[in-house]
């Protein structure tokens, strides 16, 4: 992964004094820190529902471990050298020495938010927007914290083995290394470091050639003897290589030819930490409330032994069929938002609490579905053949553990279940309610008139929208498909492109899925089109009535979501990489596509001009014309909408592309002048808050909540509590996982141990 250069700016530059580091990679000492309140949804729970939750929630933070594993090479590290230094002296115990190893109380708290950054992200890369972050503090001084410290005290040759094989890669901003990206565009350990697009692309015809999902697996490459190269495609499971009684992987785990390359599928990726994951839910599963779970339950557990996405996927079809549980969770590779080819999933688990009355409204959203679907802009034929009526319902998050927390989720991402099985809506209102609100001061880039309108309506907007861009964005829309036997899913003499007048031309044939066929742009443009959907149908009185919102409230909440989509569209030029020209957040290109829609739309409903600040620095305004979001903002919309879903329905990805990535492009011409105005929001953004979650702990058979302060602090003292009986050893299995196959990555403790 290549140390920096002596002399190049990025070495003098990481162990330069000071605040240095350009702010887009440092979390700021004032960055917003909230505490998830699920007092009182989990007092409501039986003794043995809180049983049920304690083991998923356990299995989840042990599962949520391996996203260091998938997020750089380094991360495992800075976990275990940060996770030995708080428990051997908590946050106020390390601060006295700190201050007397010369520190300042700013530059204690920097190094404070750094930690709770890693351990919010698992790794040291944002989970919204991958970029890399760094302590804002000089690196001698962090060293003599960490090498004074109690714990390196304790283990003096541990602490320090630590600090030398990460210290450098902590504070390296060299550019390869800014952001997640594949070959020369940045790091990611879903890939060995030498793969390319190129890799990708042939890994991915290789394994839908096998009829092989890429969500549990990750690609290393190896140059052969023979001078070819040589892939080695790895599954996550508890088994590896070891003889296996025969299961449905046995007959995979061998070496394939496939187009002069050599394949050699293996298993056993993240093995002790899934054997982990497995135990709890063998412990869960005594504490189930029906059937659906416990074969749910029993599904997974095959899944994370064997290395099997078919058995999550059998796991995933009774999670569908547990209709309406008191205790809701999910647990697995999931989102492919951070691979960089976008179809290798992230390892989450959630476990939640149901909140009644927030749920009911989404019942009356979810009764109403069959209705609202027919005023998408498609024909019929576009649609699913039958509305597969979705659980939809808002949680109070216990515990979420992965890289972040997202406001609302409708999953599972198999599109075979989600187009025959259905799916589950859940709205995340605890979430909600801290993560995304907002002090007036803080607002920018709005008119002074909207301001105390924004604030007034942004929750209750935010609800709807939420509700709508899951149930009817993610949940609309059918696939064309030809299955393995030849057979159609939609009638070839009949159906007609709408935007063509011709017969369907292209469709995705068996083994290709929506993430296998349109890779690097598929989550993005999902989002496009499910925010999409939101914004056109809050127009619809019927969806504003089930949330309580009539006459002049109804037209607040729809301007304020307008508003508040044509703002993000702006704040997104933050998540853009102008020297590679790409994009680092889905939900965020989404929402800039949104934006540029909108300006093209034209007749002054959006402007966006550049003005300068009250102090004196560039600033910039947007505006919506309220007047005109029916008679110029909904017909652009539609015809948008229309062209996103039939290329989605028709696997078009050629002509997708060359739709999505020319709204996405960002340059400099008038008159909004992105790539300028970028700078601008650069200067002002303001960081993604941290959210503290709870622990629960088993006290003879009564499982207690213990809750934490929502400071950087209390966000380390949740983590330093996590893993009571075991933290040690995995910050071990942590570090022999990631040392194992470190020579893909030009191992990170190669620094000669001088410049350490």
């Amino acid at each position: 992964m290549g140390e920096p250069e002596a002399g190049s700016e990025f070495a003098i530059g990481a162990a330069a004094a000071g605040p240095m580091a350009d702010t887009q990679y440092i979390l700021p000492n004032d960055i917003g820190v909230s505490s998830l309140d699920c007092r009182e949804a989990f007092r409501l729970l039986s003794p043995t529902e809180r049983l049920y939750a304690h083991h998923l929630s356990r299995a989840a933070w042990y599962g949520g471990l391996a996203v260091l594993l998938q997020t750089s090479p380094e991360a495992p590290y800075i976990y275990a050298l940060l996770s030995r230094l708080f428990r051997a002296q908590d946050p106020d115990q390390l601060r006295q020495h700190a201050l007397a190893e010369g520190l300042t109380e700013e530059e204690y708290q920097a190094f404070l938010v750094y930690t709770a950054g890693v351990y919010s992200n698992m790794g040291n890369y944002k989970s919204f927007g991958d970029t890399k972050f760094v302590p804002n503090l000089p690196k001698e001084k962090l060293e003599r914290v960490i090498l004074g410290s109690k714990a390196a005290q304790q283990h003096p040759e541990a602490v320090r083995g630590l600090w030398q094989t990460c210290g450098e890669l902590i504070f390296s901003l060299e550019p390869r290394l800014r952001h997640l990206g594949l070959g020369k565009e940045g790091i990611t350990t879903y890939f060995s470091g030498d793969c390319t697009m190129e890799d990708a692309k042939l890994a991915q015809d290789f394994l839908d050639s096998q009829n092989l999902s890429a969500y549990n697996t990750r690609l290393f490459k190896e140059v052969g003897q023979d001078g070819k190269p040589h892939y080695e495609v790895r599954l996550a499971s508890v088994l590896g290589t070891e003889p296996a009684l025969d299961s449905e992987m046995t007959s995979k785990l061998k070496s394939y030819k496939f187009q002069e390359s050599h394949f050699q599928v293996t298993r056993g990726d993240y093995a002790p930490i899934l054997q982990k994951v497995v135990e709890h839910l063998e412990k869960a599963k005594t504490y189930a409330a029906n059937s659906h779970q416990e074969q749910m339950l029993a599904q997974y557990i095959e899944s994370f032994t064997q290395g099997s996405v078919e058995a999550h996927k059998r796991g995933s079809r009774f999670w569908i069929q547990d209709k309406g549980p008191i205790v809701e969770s999910y647990i697995g590779f999931i989102e492919s938002y951070r691979d960089p080819f976008g179809s290798r999933g992230e390892f989450e688990g959630f476990v939640a609490m149901v909140n009644k009355a927030m749920s009911a409204k989404f019942e009356q959203l979810v009764a109403s579905a069959e209705q609202l679907l027919k005023e998408l802009p498609w024909p019929p034929a576009f649609e699913k053949d039958k509305f597969l009526t979705p659980d939809f319902t808002s949680l109070d998050v216990l515990t979420f553990a992965g890289s972040g927390i997202p406001a609302g989720i409708n999953i599972p991402n198999y599109d075979d279940l989600r187009q025959t099985e259905g799916f589950k809506n859940v709205s995340l209102g605890n979430v909600l309610a801290v993560a995304y609100a907002t002090q007036r001061e803080k607002l920018t880039f709005l008119e002074e008139d909207d301001k105390d309108l924004y604030i007034r309506w942004k929750g209750p907007s935010f609800d709807v929208q939420v509700g709508l861009h899951e149930l009817l964005g993610h949940g609309s829309g059918k696939l064309f498909v030809q299955d393995e036997k030849g057979v159609f899913n939609f009638d070839q003499e009949t159906v007609v492109n709408p935007e063509t007048g011709e017969q369907i031309q292209s469709w995705y044939r068996s083994g290709e899925t929506w993430d296998s066929k349109f890779s690097t742009i598929a989550s993005s443009y999902e989002e496009c089109r499910a925010e999409s959907v939101g914004l056109y149908l809050c127009l619809q009185p019927q969806v504003l009535e089930i949330f309580g919102f009539e006459g002049s409230d109804a037209e607040d909440v729809i301007y304020v979501n307008w508003l508040n989509m044509v703002r993000a569209g702006l704040l997104a030029l933050e998540f853009y990489t102008p020297e590679a020209s790409n994009w680092r957040q889905a939900h965020m290109q989404a929402r800039f596509v949104i934006l540029r829609v909108l300006l093209e739309a034209g007749e002054g409903l959006v402007t966006v001009t550049p003005t300068t600040g009250s102090d004196g620095r560039p600033d910039a305004r947007v505006h919506l014309d309220r007047s005109k979001i029916r008679s110029v903002g909904k017909p652009a919309l539609e015809r948008f909408l229309r062209r996103l879903q039939v290329l989605k329905s028709t696997g078009d990805v050629a002509g997708g592309r060359a739709l999505y990535e020319g709204y996405a492009a960002v340059t400099d011409v008038p008159p909004e002048c992105f790539l300028t105005l970028r700078d601008t929001v650069l200067l002002r953004k303001e960081s993604r808050k941290l959210i503290v979650q709870p622990n629960t702990r088993l006290e003879g058979s009564e499982v207690q909540l213990l809750e934490y302060e929502a400071s950087a602090a209390g966000l380390i003292r949740s983590f330093s509590e996590r893993f009571p009986e075991d933290g040690p050893e995995l910050e071990e299995v942590l570090t022999q996982l990631a040392t194992a196959d470190a020579r893909f990555w030009k191992c990170p403790s190669e620094a000669p141990s001088g410049q350490a």
